[in-house]
């Protein structure tokens, strides 16, 4: 029985040899193929995916790590390691849905509106937990406190009413004044014309309250009766006058305007958005004609004043009141007409109108 055995354990022998040989010359080569890999990529590093490295992993595992360190693999045995702890870690860690401790955070969606309802009005706690019921969310008190706290919002009785808020409610009763300067050229040189003006909130109309060199308390107190006393102008029905707080806006003149029923708010010191409309107007009037002129005398700068005034008025869209004309001319009325051009200042001023056809 054993010597008819014997040829087929031969044969299996030699079998095996030659399947031996032919794996030797397989890992032979993927060897020589990593090496030759390797020395393309240099130091580049590889950036493979969970999925890959699960693959790598698990081959990794049956070679073993003395026959894995012995190969010339694209990854260390190390990095195999470390890639099964990570993916060990990351099964066992989950996020928990509630708090160790206390109540569950409140959402981001009803943090914003709580924050938002406190910045645009002057609501206490309870006033925004009702208006936040009514949009669905029910909130206690004591949180939306803690909200407010965190976002470094005062109370109701502590927080002041927004410089916005002010503007919106008292617009239609509110004008702005303010000084610009224009240097114009004279008998005695080039001397700094100061030019002082107002501007309605609502409407957007402008009045050139005067220009001269010297500014002082003399011309303010000159201004001030001028136009408190005769009823007419940007001044007319209003109860508040915004003002930096520049010397010229001093006691006297801010005395005069008080008497005729006119308050002089003053700004706080470096804050020129609190006197927008004033400081949009003063860069306008300069991008737009003054800053393009040369002056020869204040006769030249007060024509140039009073052109761009009545341009203001009468010919040039406002984008702040929805590109239309404050008090558009008879020109711009609805017609059919060819379109022409009317220029100001020998066309540094222009605007565009339909001529009117003949009925």
């Amino acid at each position: 029985m054993t010597d008819r055995l014997a040829p087929l354990r031969f044969l299996l022998l030699l079998f095996a040899g030659f399947v031996n040989r032919e794996q030797a010359k397989t890992i032979d080569y993927l060897r020589e193929e990593n090496r030759v890999l390797r020395e393309l990529l240099g130091k580049r590093r590889l950036r493979l995916d969970d999925r890959q490295r699960a693959r790598l992993a698990a081959r990794a595992k049956e070679l073993g790590r003395s026959a894995l360190a012995a190969m010339a693999t694209i990854v260390t045995p190390d990095t195999l390691l470390r890639w099964h702890q990570r993916m060990v870690a990351a099964k066992w860690t989950f996020t928990s849905t509630r708090s160790c401790a206390g109540r569950p955070p409140v959402m981001r969606k009803i943090r914003d509106l709580a924050i938002r309802m406190a910045r645009e009005n002057r609501w206490g706690y309870s006033r925004i937990v009702g208006a936040l019921r009514l949009l669905g969310h029910d909130v206690a008190r004591t949180t939306v406190a803690k909200i407010l706290k965190s976002a470094g919002i005062a109370p109701a009785p502590e927080r002041p009413t927004s410089w916005r808020t002010f503007l919106r409610a008292h617009r239609g009763e509110i004008a702005a004044a303010d000084f610009f300067t224009v240097e114009a050229w004279t008998a005695r040189g080039l001397v700094t014309h100061y030019v002082l003006f107002a501007i309605d909130v609502a409407t957007r109309a402008v009045e050139i309250f005067g220009v001269t060199p010297n500014p002082d308390g003399v011309f303010m107190a000159q201004v001030a009766r001028n136009v408190t006393s005769g009823g007419e102008g940007v001044l007319r029905g209003k109860r508040f006058l915004i003002a930096d707080r520049a010397p010229n806006f001093d006691r006297q003149f801010r005395r005069i305007l008080h008497d005729a029923g006119v308050r002089v708010v003053r700004t706080v010191v470096a804050a020129p958005n609190m006197n927008a409309f004033a400081e949009r107007f003063v860069r306008t009037i300069k991008d737009e004609c003054l800053s393009r002129m040369i002056f020869f005398g204040d006769g030249m700068l007060r024509r140039a004043l009073a052109e761009f005034v009545v341009h203001y008025h009468e010919e040039r869209p406002h984008q702040g009141l929805g590109n239309v004309v404050p008090k558009p001319s008879r020109d711009l009325m609805p017609a059919d007409g060819a379109v022409l051009r009317r220029e100001r200042l020998g066309g540094l001023l222009s605007y565009y109108y339909r001529r009117r056809c003949a009925s």
